[in-house]
């Protein structure tokens, strides 16, 4: 039988925005409680008060990504590609997509941010990829200066995204 705080824990790790709010110290741990609805909202609440002083606290990054924007990218040739998908690779001069790429001081876990972003912006990626130093997230052509803009100005300030424990 599982404790309450292990319950806990693995309820927050099961709503992602809510585990980000606690490293961000944002949170109405009453709210959160009712929101898990996994016991006693009092119990709960201690727990997850215990639980955010446990995870590490975000840090500013020293020094922002770079972020450009690629025009022009439609289906190619493998050898060709910025960005393979399954068996979709994207090549430059191909067609009328455009790739959102991110590189320096960036980690694959930013990627979720930035898709999360441009959600908020109302802006559906057509694909996304990631690896330890940078980022590409295509989008359509019109789409295209929203997101560098929105990516720009995300990635300027937020906090590093490094895995919890790092």
């Amino acid at each position: 039988m599982s404790s309450l705080a292990s319950e806990t824990r693995a309820a927050v790790r099961g709503h992602p925005f809510l585990h980000l709010a606690l490293r961000a110290d944002v949170v109405n741990y009453t709210a959160a409680a009712r929101f898990l609805d996994i016991g006693d909202t009092e119990a709960v609440t201690a727990a997850l008060r215990r639980f955010a002083t446990d995870l590490p606290a975000f840090t500013q990054t020293d020094c922002a990504p770079r972020v450009s924007m690629q025009s022009g990218l439609g289906e190619g040739e493998a050898t060709d590609a910025l960005i393979t998908v399954g068996e979709t690779h994207l090549v430059p001069g191909a067609g009328a997509l455009t790739g959102i790429v991110v590189a320096g001081d960036v980690s694959v876990t930013a990627l979720g941010h930035v898709l999360s972003c441009l959600a908020l912006a109302d802006i559906e990626p057509l694909a996304a990829a990631g690896t330890e130093d940078a980022l590409i997230v295509v989008v359509t052509r019109r789409d295209g200066p929203t997101a560098l803009r929105t990516v720009e100005r995300e990635l300027s300030a937020v906090p590093q995204y490094r895995a919890v424990g790092e």
